[in-house]
């Protein structure tokens, strides 16, 4: 789950992480009032979960109150990347010397936590990585050890700063590696992590992505977490479904991610557009099928249904029961492609033969015609 920048950066004064000082605005007025307590300047940043709002213009700088409140009117309702702006957080501004970065992420090829750093902050670490990748310094923490003095030597002396500076780092690091495992979180980063005119080390930017599966642990976001999906995403998560919300017109079921995802593949391959991902899984009865299908028919943005099933511990007559119940409730106007094969594969295909539909035995043909029927539609 991604969280908010006002958000990540409440829990980094938590940790005792120094950031400046900040307000969150959900009106021009709330602008100009936490411009006016912070001295009259103040930067305002678009609260929004997608990268690059600075190039969409949703970072502003004010220099008054006044200048606040017109820019937060701006601000307020604009789009940037799908996504409303509903709020602004209102910081004060930061005199920005030299920009560095630091973070910290879940590397699953090593199973450890992987501390990043770079004296070059401000830009995308993947970026960097690829022009300059000597200017980054990885380090791998593991679990059962803990981080240890040697870790944060290494990332501190790599950042070409003044003493008194790295102790600061130093308790920058040792705090967001402490969040960082407290909070199961997937990432936490400070990019950048600038040094302000007076050789202040100073947060300007903070990420955290907690760990989904952490979240009945973490409470206060749950809840946000949940209401934040849409109406097919909420149906999906309260069924158990694997769910992907995408961007075309061909709704794909599958059993397994595996199969699901290379559905989806081939599907692109033969140039047609995957609406959604949804992998009913293993053993899934009919009508676990029904309650998959249905969701996907009733989807505004599908076109053409493309269900792809190895039947295994997951029968083909179920999958066909559950497919024929869905379409007979919700398949008007839309169409129905399937590919079977596995358990019981023949009765599976005598009762979607009975309802008129056709199964084919090729995941390859199945995805040509699914793309054929979505361009005619």
């Amino acid at each position: 789950m991604k969280l908010y920048e006002y958000e990540a950066k409440q829990l980094f004064s938590l940790y005792n992480i120094p950031v400046p000082e900040f307000g969150l605005a959900r009106t021009p007025e709330d602008a100009k009032n936490i411009a006016q307590k912070l001295g009259g300047k103040a930067v305002l940043k678009a609260q929004v979960l997608v990268a690059g709002r600075g190039k969409a213009g949703g970072i502003k700088f004010a220099e008054s109150p006044q200048e606040a409140y017109e820019l937060a009117k701006k601000l307020l309702g604009m789009e940037i990347k799908g996504e409303k702006v509903n709020s602004l957080l209102v910081s004060r501004a930061v005199d920005i010397e030299r920009e560095l970065y630091l973070s910290i992420v879940v590397d699953r090829s090593v199973g450890a936590a992987s501390i990043l750093s770079s004296s070059e902050g401000g830009i995308d670490i993947e970026e960097l990585a690829a022009k300059s990748p000597e200017k980054i310094v990885k380090v791998y923490v593991d679990p059962l050890v803990g981080l240890k003095a040697h870790h944060v030597r290494r990332i501190v002396e790599s950042m070409g700063l003044f003493d008194e500076q790295k102790k600061v780092l130093q308790d920058i690091t040792l705090n967001l590696y402490k969040l960082f495992v407290e909070l199961d979180c997937e990432l936490a980063e400070i990019n950048p992590l600038a040094v302000d005119k007076e050789g202040k080390l100073v947060p300007v930017d903070a990420k955290v992505i907690i760990d989904d599966n952490a979240l009945f642990r973490r409470k206060e976001f749950a809840e946000r977490a949940s209401a934040e999906l849409s109406e097919f995403e909420a149906e999906a998560k309260k069924h158990g479904f694997s769910y992907v919300e995408l961007d075309g017109d061909i709704g794909i079921i599958g059993n397994g991610a595996g199969l699901t995802m290379a559905t989806m593949d081939v599907v692109k391959l033969y140039g047609g557009r995957p609406a959604n991902f949804l992998d009913i899984g293993g053993g899934a009865r009919a009508d676990i099928v029904e309650k998959a299908a249905s969701l996907l028919l009733k989807h505004p943005n599908v076109k053409v249904l493309f269900v792809n099933v190895l039947g295994g511990i997951t029968r083909c007559d179920e999958v066909a029961k559950g497919l024929v119940n869905a379409l007979a409730t919700y398949g008007k106007g839309k169409r129905l492609v399937v590919r079977l094969m596995g358990t019981n594969e023949e009765e599976g295909k005598r009762i979607l033969s009975s309802a008129g539909i056709s199964a084919f035995d090729s995941m390859e043909d199945a995805a040509k015609k699914a793309v054929e029927l979505a361009k005619v539609m």
